[in-house]
């Protein structure tokens, strides 16, 4: 699926995901998101409450975590943002580095020393998020009408809701009447059958 949506040819910009292996076929740089990280982080806390070594690394590296999160969007200048985040980036480092005992913290430390060059494109570029939330914000609209109407009743449903709500989704970010260019679709197909609906919905004087 990544191969059928970005291609193959060597794309600029940063996909932030989670650790599905299939976005390693996705022809671009790659950040892992540090939200599921933490939850990963907050799940080994609460499995061993009472291992001391787990608190005192869980006690030091969500507190991290979470500020390199939040540092994005902090009212401060760019030379202000990178000096911090090169800052946090070497406490992150040193905490993964630390030698640990629990193999539930080596794991996760494994992470981040194995996949270094997944794990820190937010400190090098302002623009990428150490999180995915945008992307989780977006489909939890569709998500949660999907669970409340019980989903679709048939795999073709299913294919026509996922079809509908990309085009609308995408309509309504490269558009700024998205209910308008649908309809003004609807009514030339309805005229012309034959005519290209993808041409009709995504015409070349749209913004890409």
């Amino acid at each position: 699926m990544p191969k059928e949506v970005f291609g193959e040819k060597k794309l600029s910009g940063v996909l932030v995901v989670d650790r599905y292996n299939g976005y390693n076929k996705a022809p671009c740089s790659i950040q892992y998101c540090y939200a599921h990280l933490l939850r990963e982080f907050e799940d080994l806390e609460k499995c061993f409450p009472d291992g001391i070594e787990i608190r005192s690394f869980a006690s030091t590296v969500i507190p991290l975590i979470t500020e390199a999160i939040k540092l994005r969007a902090q009212p401060i200048s760019d030379d202000e943002f990178y000096k911090k985040a090169k800052l946090l980036k070497g406490h992150i480092v040193e905490v993964m580095n630390k030698p640990a005992k629990h193999l539930g913290i080596r794991r996760l430390q494994d992470i981040f020393i194995e996949k270094a060059d997944r794990l820190y494109h937010w400190a090098e570029d302002r623009r990428v998020p150490a999180d995915n939330n945008f992307a989780e914000r977006d489909l939890r609209p569709t998500v949660v009408a999907r669970k409340v109407s019980f989903g679709s009743q048939s795999d073709n449903g299913a294919h026509t809701r996922s079809i509908l709500m990309s085009v609308l989704h995408t309509l309504k970010k490269r558009t700024t009447d998205p209910v308008a260019q649908f309809k003004n679709t609807l009514d030339a197909l309805a005229l012309n059958p034959s005519l290209d609906p993808y041409q009709l919905l995504f015409p070349k004087s749209l913004p890409p």
